[in-house]
Formats: structure tokens, C-alpha cells, sequence
């Protein structure tokens, strides 16, 4: 049986969040920037997480949030309310249609622009404002196509302008522990690692019932306005959907893009029960939705080789019952630790040999400077004080004229996992070659990510 579709253009008058702002006026190299005390901002998309980073760069001195731009009104009073309530500016409003992000792409009073829509708008928006000279932060995945990513590259290269990955658990705490571990040489010459998305996301992809699966069963009332968008990849792709949870900070460690890439990959996807289930299961087996046919498989598992010898599993797990977990494992010619039993083994350090240990001690003795510094400010700021140090990272650089920490090309390299991964289960599992964005760069590049005491 076919995919059962929802209507597109109705999907996307829906469900497209948009907006936008303009620009830097240097044309320097990439990788130099005008210099600015505040950041003048524009956030496109007032959903939950625009409203959220709203509410954070309202909390510094440094971030002038100067437009903001939404299709759906109840997004722009809620961000609207954030800034009242904290004392801001009221910004500028943009929401006369999905394409009202181009007039305020006719600014001259913006740095830069931070996205949070949907994934199918992350890469049009970040082109159109790199070409009207803005650096752009944008929400994960970059792009959902290789010739999409490739665009991302060549438009930064040409413009000058700066193409971050807003990939908040690069800073994860544990994460940024054990990196420094890893540079310390803890874990000796690394040679696997794994991470993943496993995240039961049934409840946000069918919310109440209403769109995008809308019927006569109330399932909850969480994540409405995400389901409005994301379901329909569930619907249409069978892949890795989310690769940069669980490889951004394992890029990092394996010095990806600076001294090492990856190479090539192949996926494999097991078949597709959960979201079928879960609609009968709560709606019976008449429910207007019971008949789509949903090509995502409930699990995905990804194998990638390094050039430098490493593999890479990843996994992709969010249609089934499951707790949460990224499913950590970093593992090296010394030891290994792994995140879902918090369990550490080092080889002439461990108190027993072939006995896990807890890895608390670790964690603590080898907490990151950068965590150490600001780990007052980033409390409360979300996900465990993850979105502070991403945000600082995307503001910090640009204030200073520097490139940030997680640049296009990783950008490029983190989510093509997801067009490859669905090109690899089309093929049946074929190995598939990634391209190599930085051009040869990767040969000479050195790692900067978590070495700058700030960011």
C-alpha cells in the first residue's frame, strides 16, 4: 500500500514557521566577521524553541532581539508576552505568509538570524539570509538533501558569512567530561563510538488527534504544534531522521573535519509497527489513520568508518515504548565508558579488573573548564544547561569577529547522515560515500571545538 498523504499545500500553510533578518556588513574572508558589541537578532520561528531561545537572549545584555517572524499569530503574542514580561523592545512582526521572511530579508539593521521551524525550511532560509549578509544559527538538521547541504557550503564560502549548527548536546555536560577525557588521553587511541536519537516521540507525533492525523480520538495534548510538521517524515522517509544528537559530540572527540572524516556508511531500518500500533491501540483499528502506511522503520541502526580507522554506530529509535537515551559509548585502546549504565572500565585505573565502575569520580575530576566557568550562568537556561553554552557559542564568536566553534561544514557533515542513511536502505543496505565538504581542508584543519575557555 502507498503512503497516505496529507495534503501539501495545506501542510504547509499549516505548519511552516518563518522569518527572518539581514546582515553583517563586512565581506571578508570566512571566518572573520565585522566586530559588534550587541548582536542584533532576528529569530525566525516563534514555536516552543523560538520562544525558548528568545527568553534566553533576552536574559543577556549583549542580544537586541530586533524581528521576529511566525505564520501562526498565537506563536508571535506568546514570544511577544516573553519580551514584554522581561522587559524588552518590542521587535518588529512578520506574519503575512510563509514567504514574509524574504521582506525582512530587505533589512539593514540585523547581525544575524536564528532558526527554529521546520526541517524542510531550515535550508531555504539559511541560503536566502547568507545572501543578504547575515550569519545564520539554525536548529537541526541544516538541510534534508545532499544538494541542499552542498548549497548550505558554497553559499557561506561565497558570501562570507557563517553557518552554524545549533546542536545543543555537543555541550552536554557528561559529553564535554568525557571529551576532555578523550584529549587527555584517558581512553588511549580511540577506535568506536555510538550515540543515537532513542526517544519515544508517539505521543508528540499524534498529540490530540488533531493535525496533521486528525480524527474523532484524543491521544494527549502534548507537542501540537511540532506533529503539525514532523509526522509527515515518518510518513514519507525510512532513515535516519536525526542523526546530530548522537553524532555532534562524538564528531568532536574524533577530530571530524580537523584531521579525520568519515568516509562512507551503510544503514539498515527494521520494519515499521509502532505508529501503526499506537493509533489502534488509542484510537481502535477503524481510526481515519489506521490505514497510512508509515515507511519509517521503528529502528534504524547506521555504521560509519572514519578515515582515520574509527567506527561510528548510530541509532535511530523513536516509534517504540523506550526510555530516553542517546546511547553513549566511547571506546578507545585503554577503556571505555558508556552513558545508559553510567559505567566506566579504564585500563590500570579501574579499582577491578573487568568490572564496570561508576564513572561519577570521572566525571567530576575531568568536568570541562568551559562547564566549570559557566555553570552558574547556565543553570535553568534548558536541557541541563545545554542551550546556554550553544547559544554563547553562536553569540560569543560573531561579538568578536571569530568563526563559531560548530561551522558549516560540520553542519554539512552531521546531517547528511540523514540522506545517506535513506539512500543506503533503498539500495539494501549498500555502503554509501559521503562527500567530503571542506574540499580537502579536513588534511589541515585543527580541532577547535570546547578549546576556547569561553565557548
Amino acid at each position: 500500500m502507498s503512503a497516505k498523504k496529507i495534503n501539501r499545500r495545506n501542510f504547509i500553510k499549516k505548519s511552516a514557521l518563518v522569518g527572518a533578518s539581514t546582515a553583517f556588513l563586512s565581506s571578508r574572508k570566512l571566518g572573520a566577521s565585522q566586530k559588534t558589541s550587541n548582536l542584533r537578532l532576528g529569530i525566525i520561528g516563534t514555536g516552543l524553541r523560538g520562544q525558548w531561545i528568545s527568553n534566553l537572549c533576552l536574559k543577556r545584555r549583549d542580544v537586541d532581539i530586533k524581528a521576529i517572524c511566525d505564520i501562526d499569530s498565537g506563536m508571535i503574542n506568546n514570544t511577544l508576552n516573553i519580551i514584554k514580561k522581561a522587559g524588552g523592545k518590542p521587535p518588529d512582526v512578520y506574519k503575512n505568509g510563509q514567504h514574509d521572511f524574504l521582506n525582512l530579508l530587505q533589512r539593514d539593521d540585523l547581525d544575524a538570524v536564528y532558526i527554529a521551524t521546520p526541517w524542510e525550511w531550515h535550508h531555504p532560509m539559511a541560503v536566502e539570509a547568507m545572501k543578504q549578509g547575515m550569519h545564520v544559527g539554525v536548529e537541526c538538521p541544516a538541510a534534508l538533501k545532499v544538494s541542499e547541504l552542498w548549497d548550505l557550503v558554497n553559499t557561506s564560502e561565497k558570501t562570507n558569512k557563517h553557518c552554524m549548527l545549533m546542536e545543543n548536546v555537543c555541550y552536554r555536560r557528561d559529553m564535554m567530561a568525557v571529551l576532555n577525557m578523550v584529549r587527555k588521553g584517558l581512553f588511549g587511541e580511540l577506535l568506536h563510538c555510538q550515540g543515537g536519537y532513542q526517544h519515544d516521540l508517539r505521543d508528540v507525533k499524534f498529540n490530540n488527534g488533531r493535525q496533521p492525523y486528525g480524527g474523532g480520538v484524543e491521544f494527549n495534548n502534548k507537542g501540537f504544534s511540532e506533529a503539525k510538521w514532523r509526522t509527515q517524515h515518518s510518513v514519507d522517509r525510512n532513515g535516519d531522521l536525526y542523526p546530530t544528537h548522537g553524532v555532534g559530540p562524538i564528531s568532536a572527540m574524533l577530530n571530524i573535519n580537523r584531521g579525520n572524516r568519515f568516509l562512507h556508511m551503510t544503514s539498515t531500518s527494521s520494519q515499521s509497527r509502532g505508529l501503526h500500533k499506537h493509533i489502534v491501540d488509542q484510537g481502535g483499528i477503524h481510526h481515519q489513520n489506521a490505514d497510512i502506511n508509515f515507511n519509517l522503520g521503528d529502528i534504524v541502526t547506521s555504521v560509519i568508518k572514519c578515515s582515520n580507522g574509527q567506527t561510528i554506530v548510530l541509532s535511530h529509535d523513536t516509534s517504540s515504548p523506550r526510555p530516553y537515551s542517546l546511547n553513549f559509548r566511547v571506546q578507545g585502546t585503554e577503556g571505555l565508558w558508556m552513558v545508559d549504565n553510567n559505567s566506566i572500565y579504564i585500563q590500570g585505573l579501574s579499582k577491578e579488573e573487568h568490572q564496570w565502575e561508576s564513572d561519577a569520580e570521572y566525571l567530576k575530576k575531568y568536568d570541562h573548564p568551559i562547564w566549570k566557568k559557566y555553570e552558574n550562568q547556565a543553570a535553568g537556561s534548558g536541557h541541563g544547561g545545554m542551550d546556554f553554552f550553544i547559544l554563547n557559542a553562536f553569540i560569543e564568536p560573531l561579538k568578536k569577529g571569530l568563526a563559531p566553534p560548530i561551522d558549516v561544514y560540520d553542519a554539512a557533515s552531521m546531517s547528511v547522515i540523514s540522506p545517506l542513511s535513506e539512500k543506503s536502505i533503498k539500495l539494501g543496505s549498500a555502503p554509501v560515500k559521503f562527500p567530503d565538504f571542506t574540499r580537502g581542508k579536513w588534511k589541515k584543519n585543527q580541532p577547535v571545538f570546547g578549546l576556547n575557555e569561553n565557548y
